[in-house]
């Protein structure tokens, strides 16, 4: 068993609420969810409007498997908010 896992750092500068932050963030991780079917949330930095912490996973019986869904799911996050991508950390075990 592979479990991939990945933490996306996001800024969205044009965010000037937690409602509208939550509405980027809810859309995003629903469309990701049911189009990859992994397990996703945002996981920090939750009270900060213009900082976005997405995490997610993945299980799967192939390294490289992991690591095309995670690559896909953050081209799939990239294309799908203006929010710019930060840092992103990546782990397989």
């Amino acid at each position: 068993m592979v479990i991939g896992t990945c933490v996306v750092y996001l800024t969205a500068e044009w965010v000037f609420s937690l409602k509208e932050k939550r509405m980027v963030v809810k859309s995003v991780i629903e469309k990701a969810k049911h189009k990859f079917n992994i397990s996703i949330a945002e996981v920090d930095r939750q009270d900060l409007h213009k900082n976005i912490v997405i995490g997610f996973a993945c299980v799967t019986n192939e390294r490289a498997h992991a690591d095309s869904i995670i690559e896909n799911v953050i081209n799939f996050i990239e294309n799908n908010t203006d929010a710019v991508i930060d840092r992103i950390e990546t782990e397989i075990l």
